[in-house]
C-alpha cells in the first residue's frame, strides 16, 4: 500500500478500512507496556529486594506518563501528521523495554518505564491513533473508533500470557529485551503506512465564504460554549465516569474475597467484565453512528449507574457474575464516545490534542477511583459506601452529559433524533 502525504483519500474508503486494520495492529503492539509490567512485578520485587509498593510504583508512573504523553503526542500529530510520532514512539518504546531489561535497580527500572515506555512510547499508540481514526470516517465513525480503541483491550488479552511464558523460560530481563526488539521494529514498519493525511484535514475551500465563516464559528463554540469551557466540562465528565468505572474493575477481586468467595472467583468476574467490555465497545460504536457521541455517552453513563446500583442489594455469587457481565457490557463504550464528541463539536485540526487531553483525564479518573474506593473502604470497613461513592461520581457524569445534550438540542431546534453534523 504505497501512498504519499499529498495523496487525498476519501473518508470511509477502502484505504481508510485498511488503515483501520493497521491501526488495530499497531495499538495492540504499542499498548503492550501497560499490561506486561504487572506480570513482571513478582520477579522484579524478588530480584531487587524491594517492597510491594515500591515494585508497583513503576506501573503508576507509567500510567501517568501514558496520560501526559497522549496529549504531547496528540499535539505533535496535529502539526505534522501521525506517522512521525509513531516512528518516534517505536524508537522510544523499543529503547524503553531494552533499558528496562538492562536496569540495575528499581530506580532505573522505574525511570525507563515512566519516561521511555509510558510518556514517549506507548502513549502514541492510543489517543493519537483514536483521534486519527476519527478523521478518516464519516458514516462509520463510531464503529471505526470502537474497533481502534479495542486494540487497547486486545493488548491486555494477548500480551500477559506471552510475557508470563517467556518470564518462566528465559527470565524477565531477556523478555523485556526481546519485546524491545520485536515491538520497536514492528511499530516502525507499521508506521510507514500512515503517511497520508486524513481527508478531514485536506478539504476544499467552501463555495460560499459566509457559509464557511459560519461553520468555523460553530466549531469554535461547541455546545454554544467557549472551547476552553466545553473542553473542561468533558474532562470533568471523563474523571467522573472513570472514578465510578474503577470501583468494580479495581476492587471486584478484593470484594469477592471479603464476601468469602475467594479471589479466584473475583478474577473470573474481572475477566468476564473486561471481555464484555470489548463487546460493549463494538456495539456502542454502532449505536454511536446512529445517535451521535453525546447521546452514546449519556446512554452509557445511565446504564453504568444502573449496574452500580445493582451491586448494592445483590451480593450472591451468581448475581455478582451477572452484574459484572452487565457492568462490562454497559461501560466499555463510554471512553471511545469522548473521541466522537470531540470530532463532532471541535475543530478537526485540534483533534489529536483535544482527544488526548480528555482521555488523559479518564486515566486520572481510573487512578483516582481505584485509590478513593480503597480509602472509603478503609474508613468504613465496607464496600457498600464505596459503591455509593461511585454512583455519586457517575451521576456527575450523567449531569454533565445531559447539560451538553440540552444545549445541543436547543441550538438545533430540539431535533432529538437528528444525526450530528459530520
Amino acid at each position: 500500500m504505497k501512498t504519499s502525504e499529498t495523496t487525498i483519500h476519501k473518508p470511509d474508503s477502502r484505504y481508510a478500512m485498511v488503515r483501520l486494520g493497521l491501526t488495530l495492529l499497531i495499538m495492540t503492539v504499542g499498548s503492550s507496556g501497560m499490561y506486561v509490567v504487572s506480570v513482571m512485578l513478582p520477579a522484579v520485587e524478588t530480584e531487587f529486594g524491594v517492597a510491594r509498593a515500591d515494585a508497583s510504583l513503576p506501573y503508576t508512573l507509567l500510567m501517568l506518563g501514558f496520560g501526559f504523553g497522549g496529549v504531547l503526542m496528540g499535539k505533535l500529530a496535529d502539526r505534522i501528521g501521525v506517522m512521525k510520532p509513531l516512528l518516534m514512539g517505536a524508537v522510544f518504546l523499543g529503547a524503553g523495554y531494552i533499558a528496562t531489561g538492562l536496569s540495575g535497580g528499581i530506580v532505573g527500572f522505574t525511570v525507563a518505564q515512566a519516561l521511555l515506555v509510558g510518556l514517549l512510547g506507548s502513549s502514541v499508540a492510543f489517543a493519537p491513533l483514536v483521534a486519527d481514526t476519527s478523521l478518516w470516517f464519516v458514516r462509520r465513525r463510531g464503529i471505526a473508533v470502537a474497533v481502534c480503541a479495542s486494540g487497547n483491550y486486545l493488548a491486555g488479552a494477548v500480551w500477559p500470557p506471552i510475557a508470563q511464558h517467556f518470564v518462566e523460560t528465559v527470565g524477565w530481563r531477556q523478555t523485556y529485551i526481546g519485546m524491545g526488539i520485536f515491538c520497536g521494529v514492528t511499530m516502525a514498519l507499521l508506521a510507514m503506512f500512515f503517511r497520508a493525511r486524513p481527508p478531514a484535514l485536506v478539504v476544499a475551500p467552501p463555495a460560499n465564504a459566509a457559509a464557511g465563516a459560519a461553520a468555523a464559528r460553530d466549531m469554535t463554540r461547541p455546545f454554544g460554549l467557549s472551547l476552553g469551557t466545553a473542553q473542561g466540562l468533558l474532562c470533568v465528565a471523563g474523571v467522573a465516569c472513570c472514578v465510578a468505572m474503577a470501583m468494580p474493575q479495581v476492587h471486584i477481586v478484593a470484594y469477592c474475597g471479603d464476601l468469602g468467595y475467594g479471589p479466584a472467583q473475583g478474577a473470573l468476574m474481572l475477566s468476564l467484565m473486561l471481555g464484555f467490555g470489548i463487546v460493549s465497545r463494538l456495539v456502542s460504536g454502532a449505536i454511536c453512528d446512529r445517535i451521535g457521541g453525546l447521546r452514546t455517552l449519556l446512554l452509557g453513563g445511565v446504564l453504568q449507574c444502573v449496574a452500580l446500583l445493582l451491586f448494592l442489594p445483590f451480593d450472591g455469587l451468581v448475581p455478582l457474575y451477572v452484574i459484572s457481565a452487565l457492568f462490562g457490557l454497559f461501560q466499555g463504550g463510554i471512553v471511545p464516545s469522548y473521541a466522537i464528541i470531540v470530532r463532532e463539536h471541535f475543530p478537526p485540526k485540534e483533534a489529536g490534542a483535544r482527544v488526548g487531553t480528555v482521555l488523559m483525564f479518564t486515566l486520572f479518573g481510573m487512578a483516582l477511583g481505584g485509590w478513593m474506593s480503597g480509602k472509603v473502604f478503609d474508613l468504613t470497613g465496607s464496600y457498600h459506601a464505596a459503591f455509593i461513592n461511585g454512583i455519586a461520581w457517575n451521576l456527575l457524569n450523567v449531569s454533565i452529559a445531559s447539560f451538553l445534550l440540552f444545549r445541543t438540542l436547543r441550538r438545533s431546534g430540539g431535533r432529538v433524533f437528528a444525526l450530528p453534523a459530520r
